[in-house]
């Protein structure tokens, strides 16, 4: 991670700084909240302030959120009292450093603030694919497009690729394009000159140039209007992009991953994304499966965030149950991976015994978690009737042509799972596929190797 530390470097600081290189951070150094400040905006970047509590903290975050600036503050002092210690908690700082330090509380620190931890847990074929895939692909500068529903860990990945790219020691940068206003994410994108609008009373560094040699990640990139996304096209194709009230282009040197979780393929139908951004962006897809299409990972998250809140609330760390287990893995999970955190996080505060008990993993709602046979039958009842619905008004010929294509599909192109899957010959399956494929409809391909010999 990146510290920006501020104030005087006296013989306590210098070793905390010291102390914070040998955790892994990148340290640079201001004296002051001013110089803190004009460093953020000229693009220097930083993950975290480490800040002398006798400095003014109200004032320098203040600044920074005027410039759209946030950077969390950890305070740290030498002989602080509790009233100094707490007179910084109050004016925005995250954590209170005494000096002088402890190696074991710096790291401590530095992790809880960054909230860095996050380890790739995978289990389940379907996810090893696309981790396999991003190994492949991490090492080119190609632009990437990952996707999937909401929750499902697409940042993660970006960040796992990063690691393992030759940019990895250089920055990685995040922006939430839909948590940004748009008339404000232009600037916050490309940067802006002094007296480009009102309110630009200094020039300021934008996502492009301060993950110069790095990557940028556009997380929501659909949330994108149409005339960025023309501006953000340029940058992709040119390398280059224009600070708003700028007289001349900047060279830039990033990759770009983009996250979505709509259909962009429908959004450009749609009239709303630009078609040829898609494909600049779209190089390489990594599509995530959703949780409850990988129960491989079910069970090791689960573990990886019980430990992980178990160490956060200072509790002792319980084994899941099997009963939990079972619970957890037939769940349907719509929050997908996000929604089991944040359901551990409960269990782990809910728990009493020797095991964290089914009981103890709830709902959003605060509701017990439904016993598997419930849960199925309460999907399969939705299943039915969502069917029943889509299947009313369309011929048998018509129902019976989505059956066989859609159960294609779910086996990769497999005729021979597919056939049995369907209770038809392989003879009578490849003469309905015949058949559609004459007619010009799209039929998946087989599948490759020995599993579709038969094929």
């Amino acid at each position: 991670m990146r510290l920006l530390v501020v104030g005087k470097l006296n013989g306590q600081l210098s070793t905390a700084v010291k102390m914070a290189m040998s955790a892994g951070a990148k340290v640079s150094h201001v004296e002051t909240t001013d110089a803190a400040t004009h460093a953020l905006r000229a693009g220097q970047g930083a993950d975290l302030l480490m800040v002398d509590y006798e400095l003014d903290i109200a004032g320098l975050i203040a600044a920074n959120e005027a410039e759209r600036i946030r950077v969390p503050v950890v305070a740290c002092g030498v002989a602080a009292d509790a009233a100094g210690a707490a007179g910084a908690i109050k004016a925005g700082a995250k954590e209170f450093i005494p000096l002088p330090p402890d190696a074991q509380l710096i790291a401590a620190v530095l992790a809880a603030v960054a909230d860095d931890n996050r380890p790739m847990v995978v289990r389940d074929p379907s996810m090893q694919a696309v981790i396999t895939m991003a190994d492949q692909i991490a090492p080119s500068d190609a632009s990437i497009l990952i996707t999937g529903e909401s929750g499902v860990g697409k940042e993660v990945i970006a960040r796992y690729v990063h690691q393992k790219s030759r940019r990895a020691s250089r920055p990685f940068i995040s922006v939430n394009c839909a948590a940004i206003p748009e008339n404000l994410l232009e600037s916050e994108l490309f940067g802006h000159e002094r007296g480009a609008f009102t309110g630009a009373v200094a020039r300021r560094i934008g996502k492009f140039e301060e993950a110069s040699g790095g990557t940028l990640l556009l997380d929501e990139i659909s949330e994108m209007d149409g005339r960025l996304q023309a501006k953000l096209l340029r940058a992709l194709q040119e390398r280059e992009i224009d600070r708003v009230g700028g007289g001349k282009p900047v060279k830039v040197d990033i990759r770009v991953i983009a996250t979505s979780n709509r259909d962009l393929a429908q959004a450009v139908k749609d009239g709303v994304f630009r078609e040829d951004l898609l494909y600049r962006l779209n190089v390489v897809n990594l599509k995530l499966p959703p949780l409850r299409e990988r129960p491989g990972d079910i069970v090791a998250l689960a573990e990886h965030f019980s430990k992980k809140y178990a160490a956060a609330n200072g509790i002792a760390a319980r084994p899941i149950s099997a009963e939990a287990r079972r619970r957890l893995v037939a769940h349907r999970w719509p929050g997908n991976v996000r929604e089991l955190e944040n359901a551990m996080h409960r269990a782990v505060l809910l728990a009493n015994g020797p095991e964290i008990e089914d009981y103890a993993i709830r709902l959003p709602d605060g509701a017990p978690m439904p016993t598997p046979g419930a849960e199925t039958a309460r999907v399969a009842s939705v299943a039915a009737e969502t069917a029943t619905r889509a299947f009313v008004g369309q011929t048998v010929s018509a129902v019976q042509q989505q059956l066989i294509i859609d159960t294609l599909g779910h086996c990769l192109g497999n005729r021979t799972h597919a056939a049995n899957i369907l209770g038809i010959s392989i003879r009578t399956l490849r003469n309905k596929l015949n058949e559609y494929t004459a007619a010009g409809v799209s039929v998946p391909p087989p599948q490759q190797g020995a599993a579709a010999s038969a094929a």
